[in-house]
């Protein structure tokens, strides 16, 4: 592993109360993953976030569509949607970073799925794998090259994100022990085929804090 630089940026996904444990979406030991963060962002000269930022009626949400259950997948216009429980309501407490992650060096947050009718995993691109962020240009413009992601969950945001990133001419690296995932039924093993395949390496926190 490079020593990091000033091009380097950590770009932490989702790190919000309803993906934690007691959370309306919690992932199992999804807090496990802040004080991790935590250490990590002191490396970093540059620190950004996403938030997940729904709104009431949310298409990915269960609840919007009468005779569908949470987890299962619905055909969207734009293609194939997960359905979740209602999670990340803009404004609420769940929406709200966890209390222990600290944010103070944070550069960006970038929030995200806050348009009703599409869904956003990617910090880059929404769901329908056109409509754009706007962090690419923020990140071009600011010369920042090299991403590390971590965060939640691994199997959904932190997978598209990575992928979309480096499909955008970004290096992409996953931290993985500072990620957890949802890990439905094969989405773990999908998300490694997919990492694997794009080429984007997965490394270990301790190869970042040892630097």
């Amino acid at each position: 592993m490079d020593r990091l630089a000033a091009t380097d940026a950590l770009l932490i996904i989702d790190v919000q109360n309803d993906f934690c444990p007691g959370g309306a979406l919690a992932i199992a030991d999804g807090d496990a993953v802040v004080p991790i963060i935590n250490r990590l962002a002191k490396r970093f000269d540059h620190v950004l976030l996403t938030q997940d930022w729904h709104p009431a009626g949310h298409i990915s949400f269960a609840s919007t569509h009468d005779g569908r259950a949470a987890y299962e997948t619905m055909d969207a216009p734009y293609g194939p949607q997960a359905l979740w429980p209602d999670h990340c309501l803009q404004g609420s407490a769940g929406a709200a970073f966890h209390p222990a992650l600290d944010v103070t060096r944070a550069e960006l947050i970038l929030r995200k799925g806050f348009r009703v009718d599409i869904d956003s995993y990617s910090a880059f691109l929404e769901n329908d794998h056109s409509t754009v962020t706007g962090l690419a240009g923020y990140l071009q413009e600011r010369g920042l090259r090299r991403l590390f992601l971590c965060g939640l969950a691994y199997d959904f945001c932190v997978r598209f994100s990575a992928m979309d990133g480096k499909a955008a001419g970004f290096e992409t690296i996953v931290i993985e022990d500072a990620c957890r995932a949802v890990d439905l039924p094969g989405s773990v093993d999908e998300t490694n085929a997919a990492l694997a395949s794009a080429g984007i390496v997965k490394i270990k926190s301790a190869e970042l804090l040892a630097l």
